[in-house]
C-alpha cells in the first residue's frame, strides 16, 4: 500500500502471558497496517488476541516480542515516561464499562479529561458531538446506559485523539442504546479526524468498518475491507 499514510505498522508483534500454570501466547506474530483515518472492527472469540492488541497499541501493555511504529518510532522501545505522555496526547479510550465518577455531572467527567489534555474541545462542545448538549449537567444516575456510554465517548474523544481505542463498548448495552453509541463513535471519529478501533464478540458491528479483523488464537485470521458504498450505517444494524 505504498504512498498511504499510517497510523501503525506492525510486524511480527507476540504476547506471552506467564501463569501458574505455563505460558499462554495471546498473540502469535501479528503483521498488520493501519490507515491513518481508518474505522476498524476487531472480532473475534474472548482469548483470541484482540483486547491485547488494542491494549499493546494503546500503550497499556507491553508486548514479548516484534515491533509497533508510530510516527516512525517504535512504542515497544518506549519508557514508561514515554508511553504516558503517547498515551496523553495521542490516544482515547472507551471501554465497556462507563468509570464514570457519580458524584460530577456529564460535563465535570469530561472535564477531568480536558484539564489536562494539550489541545482539548470544551467539554459542552464534546458533549453536544455526542448528542448530549441537553443532559450535560445530570449525574451519571440521572442517564441510562446508553447515555453514560455516550458521556464516555465525549470524554475519550474531548482531548481530540489521534487514536480511539474501544473495547466493547457496546458490550453492556441494548441494541437501541449501542447503535447510539456507535454512531456517536462514527461522527466523533470523522470529524475530529481519529482512527478508530472497535474490539467487540458482535459481528454485525463489523459492517460499519472500513476493514474487520477476525482473531483466532492469538493471531490474524481474516481480513474484510469494504468500500464506503458498502458501509453500512449504525442505525441499519440489528442485533
Amino acid at each position: 500500500m505504498a504512498g498511504q499514510d499510517y497510523a501503525f505498522r506492525i510486524r511480527d508483534l507476540t504476547k506471552t502471558y506467564r501463569t501458574g500454570a505455563g505460558e499462554v501466547q495471546a498473540l502469535r506474530g501479528v503483521d498488520l497496517d493501519i490507515v491513518r483515518g481508518e474505522l476498524m472492527v476487531l472480532l473475534g472469540p474472548s482469548g483470541s488476541g484482540k483486547s491485547t492488541l488494542l491494549n499493546i497499541l494503546g500503550g497499556l501493555d507491553r508486548a514479548s516480542g516484534g515491533e509497533v511504529e508510530f510516527h516512525g518510532r517504535d512504542l515497544t522501545k518506549a519508557s514508561d515516561a514515554e508511553l504516558t505522555r503517547y498515551r496523553r496526547r495521542s490516544v482515547g479510550f472507551i471501554f465497556q464499562f462507563f468509570n464514570l465518577s457519580p458524584s460530577l455531572t456529564a460535563r465535570e467527567n469530561v472535564e477531568l479529561i480536558t484539564d489536562i489534555a494539550e489541545d482539548p474541545m470544551d467539554a459542552a462542545e464534546a458533549l453536544a458531538m455526542v448528542g448530549l448538549q441537553d443532559r450535560m449537567d445530570h449525574f451519571p444516575a440521572e442517564l441510562s446506559g446508553g447515555q453514560q456510554q455516550r458521556v464516555a465517548v465525549a470524554r475519550a474523544i474531548a482531548k481530540r485523539p489521534e487514536i480511539l481505542f474501544c473495547d466493547e463498548p457496546t458490550g453492556s448495552l441494548d441494541s437501541a442504546s449501542g447503535v447510539q453509541v456507535l454512531q456517536a463513535i462514527v461522527d466523533t471519529a470523522e470529524k475530529v479526524g481519529t482512527t478508530a478501533m472497535i474490539v467487540t464478540h458482535n459481528a454485525v458491528v463489523a459492517d460499519i468498518a472500513d476493514r474487520a479483523l477476525r482473531f483466532s488464537n492469538g493471531a490474524l485470521a481474516e481480513i474484510h475491507e469494504h468500500t464506503r458504498a458498502q458501509r453500512r450505517a449504525p442505525a441499519e444494524l440489528q442485533w
